[in-house]
């Protein structure tokens, strides 16, 4: 098994999609530097950590999970708010990974799953499948064989780097992680995560980048890619799959940092400031955040403008005066 060598090939639509996503990290790069944006990297990396869960069933909302992470309670199952705070540990060191060590992955996956799986950073030694809901899209190879084939899988790796384009390379990383499936849970989060470490070395910016959102967007057909890999026993279309979601994802990600760059006033960049994502706020509590004492003054100068840029919306739209109303922060 020492030869091992990936099923895949290179495709005009896997060059099409890394010359692409390559053009918009350019162009990303140049128009923003999101390191110094800390409230557009926290709020992705929380978009990140919600959908890795979510994909693995933790029913915890987006707020639930922002909450979590502010170290506000929560009202939810143990085992779910257990999972935020071990996917929030794990993101937050990503950039200390070595994505090329299996002794790190074992590491991150003892992180990942602290006090909710009993084989913690440990290889499985039952067997597995791979499942989409209730429903098996295959079964994982016996747990005899699984640490030569995480051994064949990052000698693979280590060489690979040196010639196989990083866009290319964790993408066949995440497709054998989970078609090899060597935790006993945990292994969607892991190989999720792992997907973005190998990014992160190559470009510090996927670090923000939450590529997790995108494919939660489109999981059955995440899944339904991976059954039809495992069919035909070669991967292409997972690469194709994969890259086409980053693509898309840059998009978002360049008119997020377009809006952040708008020429905002003194005023709604302090409303914003004041603000969380996706927190619903009462007009008397901004004011009081702020300090004002003028409603009018506050609607004039604060209020209406950031909702003119869409930066803030509505709970009530069709009621602006509604006794109910909040403010949301978008």
């Amino acid at each position: 098994m020492g030869s091992y060598k990936p099923p895949y090939i290179i495709t005009n639509e896997i060059l099409s999609y890394v010359s692409s996503i390559s053009e918009k990290l350019g162009r990303i790069t140049a128009n923003s530097n999101l390191e110094a944006k800390p409230h557009l990297r926290k709020n992705n990396r929380i978009k990140s950590i919600h959908s890795s869960l979510k994909i693995e069933a933790n029913s915890l909302s987006l707020g639930q999970v922002r909450d979590v992470i502010n170290g506000k309670t929560v009202l939810g199952e143990k085992k779910e708010i257990q999972e935020v705070k071990n996917a929030y540990a794990a993101y937050e060191k990503i950039s200390e990974i070595n994505p090329y060590s299996i002794a790190d992955l074992k590491k991150y996956h003892g992180i990942m799953t602290q006090y909710v799986v009993e084989e913690s950073g440990k290889f499985r030694h039952g067997e597995e499948g791979v499942f989409n809901g209730n429903e098996c899209i295959f079964m994982a190879p016996p747990a005899q064989l699984v640490p030569q084939l995480m051994d064949d899988l990052f000698k693979w790796m280590k060489k690979a780097q040196l010639h196989v384009h990083p866009l290319i390379l964790s993408s066949v990383f995440h497709y054998e992680f989970v078609f090899i499936h060597p935790f006993s849970d945990g292994n969607g989060r892991m190989a999720r995560l792992w997907h973005t470490a190998i990014l992160s070395e190559w470009k510090p910016i996927f670090e923000y980048i939450p590529i997790e959102s995108q494919i939660e967007k489109f999981q059955d057909e995440y899944y339904d890619v991976i059954a039809r890999c495992h069919v035909d026993g070669a991967f292409t279309i997972f690469i194709e799959f994969i890259l086409s979601q980053i693509d898309k994802i840059l998009d978002d990600i360049s008119i997020q940092i377009s809006e952040d760059n708008e020429q905002l006033s003194e005023c709604v960049k302090k409303l914003l400031e004041v603000m969380e994502y996706d927190i619903p706020y009462t007009g008397n509590a901004l004011m009081e955040k702020l300090g004002l004492k003028s409603k009018e003054g506050f609607r004039r100068n604060y209020l209406r403008p950031a909702i003119n840029m869409n930066l803030i919306r509505m709970t009530v739209p069709d009621k602006p005066n509604s006794r109910n109303q909040r403010y949301v922060k978008v």
